[in-house]
């Protein structure tokens, strides 16, 4: 862990974008280059590719970016999850192997999670591998696969023996996208987007040299991908521009500066999705309604539980994450602030609110967040999984019963 101060990251970071900073590279150039020194993703190990740096150098690292307006690291699944994962459970072949062309923007990944039948109660999940020499031939279905039309590879769970109790018997995998056993299907959004998919694997192959964490360790490896998807979907602070990366985004060959200036931007800089409090209260100028005292009400409870979460998640940082469950209390804050968002901005927009962005005076954000604002309480875990979780391991009430406890997966019954 390094023990630089936030002040002495912004230094050495502003440092090397003076000396490294070019906007006539290509997209891929750029994240060669912050990969190269660890600025691609410092909260890795030095091991695995990144400088050892904690929240707050982390927020020092993002907001450092945003402010030079330069182009962030590259988003998606893989960089978010699969790199922390990996660096974790790994071993330090896969480490070596695997991360790299995630924090250059090389490939992108998918999680090949949910099933049909598989959500909330993950441990239920059927799609199966069944071990074939070297290879683990695979087959079943997955559901709510972001980005999986763009993605090289993915962390797949599977269950490799049903004799075993739901929660064991079951494996990570690393597998290749890019293969004839596997079909991805988009599933259009009411926002009118793709960003999911239903992933079909019909005898689909895996290295065993894939396998990370160890054989029938799949639910312990799981639960590290889920914690660092809480934590980073309840995060906060300036964000740079970002996109994602894999051949398959389209992006690696463009000219970085074109890029940055067709990227939407948000008041803090980034290229983030929401509806900030600086945003609303543009519009209800815009509107006419920034001194009604309803709409002033409700932008300062919108904004008082922003700042109450970040003021949490700095407590939570100066405490050393002793809790265990930071990550999810602020995913239950982000579902929240996104709801009250979109009633802030409807509010203040009225019937404007239904439109488009052809039409609407809000350029659509509106509706478009109240399209998409139920989706924050279900991805990474339901608000009411987060609560369960808050619940038996951090206030230390008893778990409901669990009546298939210790009962072989083969001998539950099945949707």
């Amino acid at each position: 862990m390094s023990d630089a101060t936030p002040a002495q990251v912004r230094e050495e970071l502003s440092a090397w974008l003076d000396e490294n900073w070019d906007p006539d590279l290509t997209v891929h150039d750029w994240w060669l280059r912050l990969a190269a020194d660890g600025w691609s993703h410092p909260a890795l190990p030095e091991t695995a590719g990144g400088l050892g740096y904690g929240r707050d150098q982390m927020a020092a690292v993002s907001a450092t970016l945003a402010e030079r307006r330069v182009l962030g690291p590259p988003t998606g699944l893989g960089y978010m999850l699969a790199a922390p994962t990996v660096a974790i459970h790994g071993t330090q072949e896969q480490v070596d192997r695997l991360i790299p062309p995630i924090i250059d923007g090389s490939i992108a990944w998918c999680q090949l999670f949910s099933e049909p039948g598989a959500g909330s109660d993950l441990a239920g999940l059927q799609t199966r591998a069944v071990r074939d020499g070297d290879e683990w031939i695979v087959s079943g279905q997955k559901v709510w696969t972001s980005g999986g039309h763009i993605a090289d590879k993915g962390m797949l769970l599977a269950r490799t023996d049903a004799d075993q109790p739901k929660h064991q018997g079951i494996t990570y995998f690393a597998i290749d996208m890019d293969q004839p056993g596997i079909e991805v299907r988009p599933l259009r959004e009411m926002t009118g987007e793709a960003l999911f998919n239903e992933v079909f694997l019909d005898e689909a192959r895996v290295s065993n040299d894939d396998v990370i964490g160890g054989l029938g360790d799949g639910w312990a490896v799981a639960n590290t991908t889920l914690a660092v998807e809480r934590a980073s979907l309840g995060g906060g602070g300036r964000q740079p521009v970002a996109v994602a990366g894999g051949a398959k985004a389209g992006r690696l060959g463009n000219r970085v500066g074109d890029l940055l200036e067709k990227v939407p931007r948000g008041p803090d800089g980034s290229g983030g999705r929401g509806i900030s409090t600086d945003v609303l209260v543009d519009l209800a100028k815009h509107r006419g309604v920034l001194d009604d005292p309803l709409v002033r009400q409700a932008m300062m409870r919108l904004h008082t539980l922003s700042e109450v979460n970040r003021w949490n998640m700095l407590r939570a940082k100066a405490g050393g994450g002793r809790t265990g469950g930071e990550g999810n209390l602020a995913k239950l804050a982000m579902s929240e602030l996104v709801r009250q968002s979109r009633e802030v901005g409807n509010l203040v927009n009225g019937a404007d609110g239904m439109l488009a962005s052809r039409v609407s005076s809000s350029g659509g954000v509106v509706q478009e967040m109240t399209l998409f604002s139920p989706a924050p309480s279900i991805y990474g875990g339901t608000d009411q999984v987060q609560r369960n979780i808050i619940g038996e391991r951090v206030l230390g009430l008893p778990k409901e019963p669990g009546p298939d406890k210790g009962t072989p997966f083969k001998d539950l019954p099945q949707n």
